[in-house]
């Protein structure tokens, strides 16, 4: 038994006929009040919610030009050490007009990651509390500022000073990372300064500028991650990490010669100071025994308070 085919459907459909609506169509001359009024609720959640206190287009009045953040060891109970450094630290802001954020790890709470996770939340709260300096300096507590004529925002962060100075083409992580520096990176583009010893990212001692794009680099060196990634050196092997990986903050780097911000007591780990350095720092002292940081820093303790007292 044959069936019969449906009937073909025609070659020559009705032209499309928009659907039916029950709604009422809003005339033109309706909608512009309509839209003011959308506008000016939003403008209102907005003022209220405190979107204007966080405008990301804030002018930074650059005062003080930089605040110096160093991150005191609770283990060390040397309070003859300590104090030396804290009077270094005041001594050299004071002359400048600095700030100073002068803290200790156990300032913040890190959610078991080790202490030296603590000089990224320092910086982060240098900004919040110094939210118009233009520059913070982060030097290692076991450090001494020796050079009291050198100003962070000219001799390190001065445009024409760090594109005489960057290392371009240089791999980040030595001796043979694939990723090296911008080779065409101008100085006003700068927004992190650091340098590398013989192991890599020297984190004793950098500079950063002060802004939104510094914000989002803190945050991101300090996200649970990568601190949940154990690395062997916690917050220095993550930073190797991140400025590698991230290109948004390899190109806003400037890797400068190690003496430049953070020359070393002795050859051992990376360059040795010299006089006329702007810091010496301790590197891999230890807080007690012939080695200790206060030994180390005696050889230097005499010779920066004599630079400061003729400056």
């Amino acid at each position: 038994m044959h069936y019969a085919y449906p009937p073909r459907k025609s070659s020559n459909p009705p032209p499309f006929l928009p659907r039916s609506s029950r709604i009422p169509r809003i005339r033109r001359i309706h909608l512009r009040p309509i839209a003011l009024l959308a506008l000016a609720v939003i403008g209102l959640i907005w003022l209220f919610s405190g979107g204007s206190k966080h405008s990301k287009h804030r002018t930074i009045s650059g005062k003080p030009p930089v605040v110096l953040v160093t991150v005191f060891d609770d283990r060390n109970d040397n309070s003859v050490y300590i104090k030396n450094i804290k009077e270094n630290r005041v001594q050299y802001a004071e002359k400048h007009g600095y700030g100073t954020l002068l803290v200790k790890a156990s300032d913040y709470d890190l959610n078991g990651s080790p202490s030296s996770w603590a000089k990224v939340v320092a910086m982060r709260h240098a900004i919040t509390k110094y939210p118009d300096c233009k520059y913070m300096w982060y030097l290692d507590q076991n450090a001494f500022i020796m050079n009291p004529h050198l100003k962070v925002e000219d001799y390190v962060m001065g445009a024409s000073n760090l594109e005489t100075n960057m290392l371009k083409d240089l791999p980040v992580v030595p001796p043979d990372s694939i990723i090296k520096t911008f080779s065409h990176l101008k100085g006003n583009d700068v927004e992190f300064v650091l340098s590398q010893d013989k192991e890599g990212l020297a984190a004793g001692s950098f500079v950063i500028k002060n802004g939104e794009w510094a914000k989002f680099f803190l945050d991101t060196w300090f996200d649970p991650l990568y601190r949940s990634y154990n690395f062997q050196k916690a917050e220095t092997h993550a930073l190797e990490h991140i400025v590698q990986w991230h290109p948004t903050i390899l190109s806003k780097l400037a890797i400068v010669p190690q003496h430049l911000i953070n020359a070393y007591s002795s050859n051992a780990h990376g360059a040795q100071y010299k006089d006329g350095d702007i810091a010496v720092v301790f590197a891999h002292c230890s807080n007690t025994g012939d080695k200790s940081c206060a030994k180390e820093a005696e050889r230097f303790s005499q010779q920066w308070r004599t630079s400061f007292s003729r400056a």
